[in-house]
């Protein structure tokens, strides 16, 4: 006799088989009970979760020999037809590979016509996303006005690409992902019954490795039946899968607690020699700080297990709350940018270093590195009585740290990175080189670009005027313009306010109009020089060639 997966033979036969759904479960019983059933169903929802499987019950409660009820004998000859998928007024469609007109037009035609055998003729049309717009337009009809003995229940899962002439026709139950705890709960009962033994580790890893479908659990559980010849070891189910055991996990954490880079690498190192999914390494390490972060936060927040609970609540005791959703942060966006990293392991080892290097510090704490530590350095003290921000806002610096970390409100800690000191201009009495002050405060991107465009046109003490193009007059709003006021404040040792003027007139003495014209001469005297080349020359009067401007760039030192 021939094997049977897992998955097939332990399909649900019966609602009260189903695993989760029990919100979509009790709609279609007290339809059924009631007798007050609908022409149309749409079951969404991701793979795997039972929306074809709820679709076959339906079909035999609706046709089962013993009565139209919710729970189908299971022993008739209709019931037994349906399980074997030979039901013949069971129509099953494939939509993804029958999504011409053509082939609806041919079902839709046979509907019309009395069941062959039951009491009601099922369309079951699966991934019905996928049908063209001329089929769907032939289905729609039938839609409006079906015949009584007809009922369609359709499955996908991309419930957008749906045109709207069809959902309003439908009555449509979402399906949700399943729980671990749901998937692990079915296959310790399907191993029961088929008498394997098994590590609870080893069902716990499966579980997460469905990611919310029971189908594809299944299949890891027949896949791991087969690695495990018979029997499943944590171990070699984590082998199999690519991950790691949660200690493992913890002991990456339990480095970065104590901030030490050394032990920290070679916890990657022992990780790696595994081989595992650095992504879902990265998963779980996501996972871990999620239940350190409900320990902290949430009062009377418990594990079920008394191992794990002390663990997590000694690391819970050792991360500040912030440290937790940074390191959180950096794992999920680590995840996904994986594909990125030259390599998976060179990217998950760069997520890590990156917790590391943004590890917050009070302001005068050690930061332990590979080997030694170092102190963050003070940040730099806000010029006295300045006007143009709050006097607690944080000073900005010229170092921009990938992460942006909101400082603790009691130690002011600030993101551990290299400072750069500022170096202030003195102010000789007359009016500073405008461009000079936009390279020493550092000014980049949007800040850059409106400072750019301004130029200094006078001083009214602590106030600098400037004139700015009309069409950038938009850029001169909060908080902006502050934050250009503080980093000038810095680089002239006083505090100090800006006023904006629109003014035309003054655009030809912007650093930005300079740059254009130095630009414009550039490419003039390249084209010129390119044009009055010996060997060009030549070939123009030889072969009647000619220099394309725009291919000529000026050369860049």
């Amino acid at each position: 006799m021939s094997y049977q997966v897992l998955a097939r033979k332990w399909r649900p036969r019966k609602f009260a088989e189903l695993v989760g759904q029990e919100h979509v479960v009790r709609a279609l019983t007290n339809a059924l009970d009631s007798g007050r059933m609908h022409h149309a169903y749409l079951f969404t929802g991701t793979r795997g979760v039972g929306k074809t499987t709820i679709a076959r019950i339906f079909a035999k409660s609706l046709n089962c020999e013993r009565g139209e009820s919710a729970d189908p004998c299971g022993e008739c000859s209709v019931c037994m037809a349906v399980d074997a998928g030979r039901f013949v007024d069971l129509l099953e469609i494939d939509a993804a590979s029958n999504t011409g007109v053509d082939d609806v037009r041919e079902v839709i035609e046979n509907a019309q016509y009395a069941p062959a055998r039951g009491r009601f003729k099922v369309y079951l049309v699966d991934e019905v996303h996928m049908l063209s717009k001329p089929a769907f337009n032939a289905l729609l009809k039938t839609l409006e006005e079906p015949p009584p003995h007809v009922k369609f229940l359709l499955a996908t899962t991309d419930p957008q690409k749906l045109p709207v002439t069809v959902l309003s026709r439908c009555l449509r139950f979402n399906l949700k992902r399943l729980l671990p705890d749901q998937i692990a709960g079915q296959m310790r009962h399907i191993l029961g019954a088929e008498h394997i033994e098994y590590d609870d580790g080893a069902i716990a890893e499966l579980a997460r490795g469905a990611d919310g479908s029971m189908r594809d659990g299944l299949s890891l559980l027949d896949q791991a039946i087969a690695y495990g010849g018979g029997a499943l070891k944590a171990d070699e189910v984590r082998a199999m899968l690519g991950s790691v055991e949660r200690g493992q996990v913890l002991g990456l954490l339990d480095t970065l607690a104590a901030g030490d880079g050394q032990a920290l690498l070679a916890e990657c190192s022992r990780i790696a020699s595994f081989s595992p999914d650095f992504g879902s390494v990265l998963d779980d390490l996501a996972a871990a700080l999620h239940r350190i972060q409900l320990i902290q936060l949430v009062p009377g927040y418990r594990l079920d297990s008394e191992g794990e609970a002390s663990t997590f609540a000694t690391l819970a005791e050792r991360m500040t709350a912030e440290d937790v959703q940074l390191y959180y942060q950096i794992a999920t966006t680590g995840r996904r940018d994986l594909a990125l990293a030259p390599d998976a392991r060179t990217g998950f080892e760069m997520a890590m270093l990156r917790m590391l290097a943004f590890r917050p510090t009070d302001e005068a704490g050690p930061v332990a590195g590979s080997g030694g530590q170092r102190h963050a350095p003070a940040p730099p003290q806000r010029p006295t009585g300045a006007s143009s921000a709050p006097a607690s806002a944080p000073v900005q610096q010229n170092v921009r740290p990938a992460t942006a970390v909101a400082p603790h409100p009691e130690t002011s800690r600030e993101p551990v990175a290299p400072a750069v000191p500022v170096q202030r201009i003195a102010d000789t009495g007359g009016l500073p080189d405008w461009e000079t002050l936009i390279q020493r405060a550092d000014l980049r991107g949007p800040l850059g670009q409106l400072a750019q465009n301004c130029a200094l046109r006078s001083r009214e003490g602590s106030t600098l005027v400037l004139a700015l193009q009309p069409t950038y007059v938009h850029l001169a709003v909060e908080p902006m313009v502050s934050q250009i006021a503080d980093r000038l404040s810095e680089v002239m040792g006083e505090p100090i306010k800006l006023r904006f003027l629109s003014d035309s007139q003054g655009a030809a003495h912007t650093p930005a109009a300079r740059a254009a014209v130095a630009r414009s001469e550039a490419q003039s005297a390249a084209e010129a020089s390119i044009d009055g080349d010996p060997l060009v020359q030549a070939l123009k009067r030889e072969f009647g060639a000619r220099v394309v401007p725009q291919s000529v760039k000026p050369f860049e030192s």
